[in-house]
Parts: C-alpha cells; sequence; structure tokens
C-alpha cells in the first residue's frame, strides 16, 4: 500500500453486500514516486528534504545535479542519510516536520523500532559560475549500521548483505544500494556553510534529481503487487466483456432491459481496472504519476461502483421479472444513486490530493457508510417482497434465480466479516505492523469479491434462448384458459338455468382454488436460506397490500 492510502475496509462493512466495491475501492491512492526534484536556493530557510517509498532489496538510489546557478561562489555541505524500518506504521509516521529527528540517528526512535541506517556526508562543494565542483556518486557502497538499542522481540528479516564490498558497476551514478526488502526514509541535506541568520539572501538555485530504481522499474515494492493484481483484473474483465457481447449477439431478440445494466457495469469495471493498470505502468517506467489520470480513474470507479449499487437494487426489486417498471420507485433509485456518486467522487479526489486525513474525508466515509447500509437493508426487504410474490404465483424458475442470488449476497457476508477480522488482526491490533508485504490484499479483496459476485450475476442472468421465462408476466395469464373454458360453457348453455353446485356428501365444502394454491406453496416450496439467516423482515403496509392484490388475482 502506497503512502497516503487509506483503505475503505472498516468503514464500508457493507460495501461488498451490494456488489459494488471497490473498492476502496475503495481504490487507488497516493502511489510512492520513484524520481523527484529538489529546488534548493538561498532564497529558502530548507535544508532538509525527506523521500519515503518501500523499496527492494539490491535497489539503487541515484544523485545528479540538474541546473546550477550561482553568480558568486557557493560553498555546500551535502549529506544523506538513508535508514529502514520493520514497523510499517512507524514509516507512514514520518514526516517533514519530524526528519529532523530521524536526520543522523543511530538509536531506535520508538519501542520495537528496529532497522539499519547509513548516513554518509561529502566534501565541500563549490558553485561558481553556473557551475558546482564535486561528486555525487560513491565508488563504494557503505555499509549498513543496525540500529542501537534493538529490542530482541522484533528481528530483521533478513540479515543485511555486506554491500560495503560491493563496487558501483550494478548502476552508475549511484550512492547507496538498499540491503533488504524493506519500508525507507532518505533525507538528504543541504547547507550553505557561509550562510548566516543575519546575512542578506544570496541569489543561488540548484535543482537536484533523485531516483530511486528497483528490479521492477521505478515502482515501489507496495506498490507491484497491486500492478500484477491489476492486470489480471484487467484481462478478466476482457474475457467478460467479450463473452458478454457474444451472449448479446446471439439473443439480441429476446434481452432483458436488466441485461444490459450488466453489460454497462462490466464495460466500466473493464476501463476502470486499465485506467489503474495504466497509472502503475506509468510509474514502473518513468517514476512519477499522472496526476490528472488517477484523479479519472478515481472518478470513473465512483461511477462504476454506483452504476453497481444500481443494478444490485433494481434486480432485488425485480425489475423486468415481477414489475414491469418501477413506477414512483425509479426516483428514489436515482435519488440514492446521486447521492453516493456524489460523496463517492469527492471522497476519492480527496483521498489522491491529500496525503493526510481530513475532516471533509472523514465525513464523506461516514456518509457513505450510511448511504450503504440503506442500500443494503433496502436490498433485503426487497429481495424478501419479491420472493413472497413469486412464492405466490408459483414461478419456480424465477424463484430458483432469486434464491442463488440471495444466498450469493449472504456468502458474501460470511466473507467479509472474516476478512475484516483477519484485517483488524494483522493491521489494525499490533503494535508492530511488520506485515507491510500483505496490504495489497487490503484493497484487492473488496475488488476480486466483486468480480465474483458479478460473475455469479452474469450466470444467473445470462442471455439464452429461453430469456422469456424470466421475464415479466402479468398474473392474470395464467387464468386465461380459465376464463375462457368458463365463457364457452356460458355460451353453450345460454338460456338454460344452471342448478348450484351441491355439497358433499359429508356435508363439507370442497376448497377453492385459490386455497389449493396457497396450501401447494406452503407444502412444496421450502424456506429459502434468506428465512433461515435472516431475521423475519417487518411488513410495510405496502407489501401487505400488494400480498391481497395478489391473491385477489387468483380469485
Amino acid at each position: 500500500m502506497a503512502v497516503g492510502r487509506r483503505p475503505l475496509g472498516p468503514y464500508s462493512l457493507l460495501l461488498f453486500l451490494t456488489c459494488a466495491v471497490s473498492a476502496p475501492e475503495l481504490a487507488l491512492g497516493l502511489s510512492e514516486a520513484g524520481k523527484w526534484r529538489l529546488r534548493v536556493g538561498g532564497n529558502q530557510s530548507q535544508t532538509q528534504f525527506l523521500q519515503k517509498k518501500t523499496l527492494f532489496n539490491s535497489s539503487y538510489i541515484t544523485l545528479k545535479w540538474t541546473q546550477e546557478k550561482c553568480d558568486s561562489e557557493i560553498n555546500l555541505n551535502v549529506s544523506w542519510y538513508l535508514r529502514s524500518f520493520h514497523c510499517f506504521d512507524e514509516y507512514s509516521a514520518v514526516n517533514d516536520d519530524t526528519a529532523a529527528k530521524y536526520f543522523g540517528s543511530a538509536t531506535e526512535q520508538r519501542k520495537d523500532g528496529s532497522g539499519y541506517y547509513i548516513l554518509h556526508s561529502y566534501s565541500l562543494f563549490k558553485c561558481q559560475n553556473n557551475s558546482i565542483y564535486g561528486e555525487l556518486p560513491v565508488k563504494v557502497f557503505d555499509q549498513p549500521k543496525p540500529l542501537l538499542n534493538r529490542t530482541s522481540n522484533i528481528e530483521p528479516e533478513v540479515n543485511p548483505k555486506p554491500v560495503a564490498k560491493r563496487s558501483t558497476e550494478g548502476k552508475k551514478g549511484s550512492v547507496a544500494q538498499t540491503w533488504e526488502d524493506a519500508p525507507y526514509i532518505f533525507i538528504i541535506q543541504i547547507e550553505d556553510i557561509r550562510r548566516k541568520p543575519a546575512s542578506p539572501n544570496r541569489n543561488w538555485s540548484l535543482i537536484l534529481e533523485v531516483e530511486m530504481l528497483g528490479p521492477h522499474g521505478y515502482i515501489s515494492a507496495t506498490d507491484w503487487p497491486s500492478m500484477i493484481f491489476y492486470m489480471v483484473m484487467c484481462i478478466i474483465y476482457v474475457l467478460y466483456s467479450v463473452v458478454w457481447l457474444f451472449l448479446l449477439a446471439c439473443y439480441w431478440k429476446d434481452l432483458l432491459r436488466i441485461q444490459y445494466w450488466i453489460g454497462g457495469v462490466i464495460l466500466l469495471g473493464m476501463l476502470e481496472k486499465s485506467v489503474f493498470y495504466a497509472e502503475f505502468h506509468t510509474i514502473s517506467q518513468q517514476g512519477v504519476s499522472v496526476h490528472g489520470a488517477v484523479i479519472f480513474a478515481e472518478l470513473l470507479s465512483a461511477v462504476k461502483r454506483t452504476l453497481a449499487r444500481i443494478l444490485v437494487i433494481i434486480a432485488a426489486l425485480g425489475y423486468g421479472i415481477v414489475k414491469p417498471r418501477l413506477g414512483t420507485t425509479s426516483s428514489q433509485v436515482i435519488g440514492i444513486g446521486l447521492l453516493y456518486l456524489l460523496f463517492s467522487s469527492v471522497e476519492g479526489v480527496l483521498r489522491v490530493a491529500v496525503e493526510h486525513s481530513t475532516a471533509a474525508m472523514t465525513i464523506c466515509e461516514i456518509s457513505l457508510a450510511l448511504i450503504d447500509s440503506c442500500i443494503v437493508w433496502w436490498i433485503f426487504v426487497s429481495l424478501s417482497q419479491t420472493m413472497k410474490q413469486l412464492k405466490l404465483r408459483r414461478a419456480l424458475v424465477k424463484l430458483s434465480l432469486y434464491r442463488h442470488f440471495t444466498n450469493t449476497l449472504i456468502f458474501a457476508v460470511f466473507a467479509s466479516v472474516i476478512f475484516i477480522i483477519w484485517v483488524t488482526m494483522t493491521f489494525r491490533l499490533p503494535a508492530c505492523q511488520s506485515d507491510w508485504r500483505e496490504l495489497w490484499i487490503e484493497d484487492a479483496f473488496w475488488r476480486f469479491l466483486f468480480s465474483i459476485l458479478l460473475l455469479v450475476i452474469m450466470f444467473l442472468w445470462r442471455p439464452s434462448a429461453n430469456n422469456q421465462r424470466y421475464a415479466y408476466s402479468p398474473l392474470v395469464d395464467e387464468v386465461d384458459d380459465e376464463e375462457e373454458e368458463e365463457q364457452l360453457i356460458s355460451e353453450a348453455f345460454e338460456g338454460m338455468k344452471i342448478r348450484p353446485i351441491k355439497s358433499e356428501s359429508n356435508g363439507t365444502v370442497k376448497p377453492n382454488k385459490t386455497d389449493e394454491d396457497l396450501k401447494w406453496v406452503e407444502e412444496n416450496i421450502p424456506a429459502s436460506l434468506t428465512d433461515v439467516a435472516l431475521p423475519t423482515l417487518l411488513d410495510s403496509d405496502e407489501e401487505i397490500m400488494t400480498t391481497k392484490f395478489e391473491i385477489s388475482k387468483m380469485e
């Protein structure tokens, strides 16, 4: 996980239930760069510059002057400090304000804060006539030293190799080589030794370029698994799209409206994964992130998650299967979709634009959690009502479809609860977060779970030659044959008095067809997993009226 990336996990316990996680997905945060351009001048007070990145073993750090402007002679004292961390939470807490405390330190700054360090100082650099004299690269890499007072319960992942004996032939212009897979801080200190507080500003400026190149390019050790994951997910969504377009083309005459929604979610998911992969690939090749592309990816992800939630809502409402149109409910669906899109877009942009959490971001996360809770409740209430109507209509094919869909959502509940417990035990509770290599799973799990749920939805609502079995059909069609038969009998015996039917010999009246149908439903249709796993939902007035209306059609 990149520095500054804040996962959506604990705030969005119910995101996955609506097949819209992403995520966070939710989502891409601040990716760690591989190149920096540092501006140093006589008119600024800053003398220390902090760079942070998780690096693979045998990665190279290079320094290079790219622009010099100094009319008069300037003498500079340049030194740098490289340190590895074994606790990711301590590494994440380092910022520009605390960098001075770490620079040159040979001891642990906190309990269990083990690691290794290198402190390197150069001879004086002289800048004169717009040229600087002095060599930044080293001929032999320095040997890392262990921090003092290292506790015994936190051991280094691997013993650092003696890099002091290695030459710099592997990467010309390098100043250091990493000794293990770990998070690193690299602090550069540049001081004008003749500068005094009371002296006037001196007119000079330099640009120092810093590069950190690993075996996989400029990408960091935490972002590398995410890039591979997004590449695989992009391939999966391409396969989804090809299969779905093929089925749409084969059965284009009998398509359901909900199948177009599924196709739209697949298309947006493919675009989202492609943009995220392109962003990571750009960082790997060029070392810098395209800021506009990251914001575009976040907005695209927000649109995809919104449409996915709407898809599950209308599926639970029985759109196109139980009811031909949503009616007044459509305005509620559009309203909650726009509300979620607004907060999701703002939260995504803030997450990639702001390094540290703000009050606005917290408000957006809480709002998203509340909206998701309402959506989940709405989905399961709608599923309960839809399945009751299908039971009354004896629509066994449609009822089986909704049972599988409900069971899939319940599976997502259990899988998500187990995963959140694992994340809490692994990343939240430990005092030293040493399992930083698994941080990418926290974001990838929700996206992978959504792809599984989407695959189930594609299978259940797939286009086929029997599409019309799932299409909406009025209940009165089932009794058309009986009404037609009664009309023929009445025409045949027109003008004749028909004697009413007598009671049975034992004095009991034969039950009517409605009672037989209801009794058949109770005896032949078992309770679904929803009735067992979920508490009984309160019947609203609308549901009671709908049930009475369905029964009246059967009479």
